[in-house]
């Protein structure tokens, strides 16, 4: 579980709720993931329109270099908390589980 919350924002581990119940903290990190991986698919998609006049063109392949590693990478996060099992059995991601205590 401990790894779920290197994903999500470091105030996180702030509240107990998503300590008591771990499937609703990889919720959390799913969406945090996903809202990432939406952002890093934007960026590559207008950086190099938006801000070729303010950076030279190697600047430019450098960011979207940036961008496509930052959206692997969170990609695979993204399927790793997808196929997270928590307490519901080896087969089940966060979506098909229901909340229980820890």
């Amino acid at each position: 579980m401990a790894w779920l919350y290197d994903l999500v924002p470091p105030d996180y581990r702030a509240h107990e709720v998503l300590r008591r119940y771990p499937v609703l903290l990889a919720r959390f990190a799913a969406d945090h993931v996903a809202a990432g991986l939406e952002a890093a698919r934007r960026g590559w998609r207008t950086v190099r329109v938006e801000l070729a006049d303010q950076l030279p063109a190697d600047a430019i392949e450098a960011a979207m270099t940036a961008y496509e590693r930052e959206g692997a990478r969170l990609a695979a996060a993204a399927r790793g908390v997808e196929g997270w099992p928590g307490r519901c059995g080896a087969n089940a991601g966060y979506r098909a589980c229901r909340t229980a205590p820890v």
